[in-house]
């Protein structure tokens, strides 16, 4: 139970569990911004014109290249694979 709840979908990406809680909050606290300012802009259109726009676009790229690394980590490195029972 413990290692279905903590550790299967962090292992699944790469990551331990305190990389993945880190990345998680990272991504997490940049879209709460991102859509405050979005919420302010809707408001006042003259503010935050391209801040929801560049935060999408911030994370999208931070994800892909994180994917592509660890796919890259995980295939070359067979030791590194993680077997969930």
């Amino acid at each position: 139970m413990f290692r279905r709840l903590f550790q299967a979908h962090p292992a699944s990406v790469g990551e331990t569990y305190l990389e993945h809680m880190v990345h998680a909050a990272y991504f997490g606290s940049r879209m709460l911004l991102a859509g405050l300012a979005c919420l302010i802009h809707a408001l006042i259109p003259s503010l935050f014109q391209s801040t929801g726009r560049e935060a999408i676009t911030e994370l999208y790229t931070k994800m892909v290249t994180h994917r592509r690394a660890t796919a890259t980590d995980t295939s070359s490195d067979a030791s590194r694979q993680v077997r969930v029972t």
